[in-house]
């Protein structure tokens, strides 16, 4: 199971490399690194187990923030009620965005990274809607329509991917500029 000593940080050059798409089938290797990047996700969003770990919660884990160059990141974005399956949970390989919203969405309290220690305040403006094409752990494709928050997450996992990272998005001038269009997903 990865721990926070195995999140690469900020300043790491493997954050802002362009990651080596995945080949299929998965080596051992690749089915291991997805288990745990999802792992990582599930233990830390049970608020003992989290404790347990000293992790942080994260919805998103990306291959490059565990020091492994592939385009490779687990989503799991919970449900409102705890009771109900997750609005979205895969590991999402070579993933895609194959078109998205002209209508901005952005986080009312901003992103966060496991990888970033540091609050950077700002708003990050993103599609409030993508349709995404990827590849599952059993080299089945998918190609799915996201809004708001979920849509949100995959973006920045997919950042992560290209070697971009939130605060790339942020403006330096205003960080809380928007406008009128923009929608604010609290």
């Amino acid at each position: 199971m990865f721990l926070m000593k195995d999140i690469v940080r900020d300043g790491d050059p493997v954050l802002r490399k362009r990651a080596e798409n995945v080949q299929f089938p998965l080596s051992d290797e690749d089915k291991k690194l997805a288990e745990d990047l999802m792992e990582y996700l599930v233990v830390s969003q049970d608020p003992e187990l989290c404790e347990k770990y000293n992790l942080r919660a994260g919805v998103g884990l990306a291959a490059p923030q565990v020091g492994v160059s592939k385009m490779m990141a687990s989503v799991l974005v919970p449900a409102e009620d705890e009771n109900d399956e997750p609005v979205f949970k895969d590991v999402i390989i070579n993933p895609v965005i194959v078109s998205n919203s002209v209508q901005k969405g952005a986080l009312t309290e901003g992103e966060g990274c496991l990888s970033v220690d540091k609050d950077i305040p700002g708003y990050v403006p993103r599609s409030a809607r993508i349709t995404l094409k990827y590849t599952d752990v059993d080299g089945k494709d998918h190609k799915i329509r996201l809004k708001n928050y979920p849509a949100i997450v995959c973006q920045h996992e997919i950042d992560h991917l290209h070697g971009t990272l939130f605060y790339d998005h942020i403006d330096k001038d205003d960080p809380f500029s928007r406008t009128d269009d923009e929608i604010f997903i609290y």
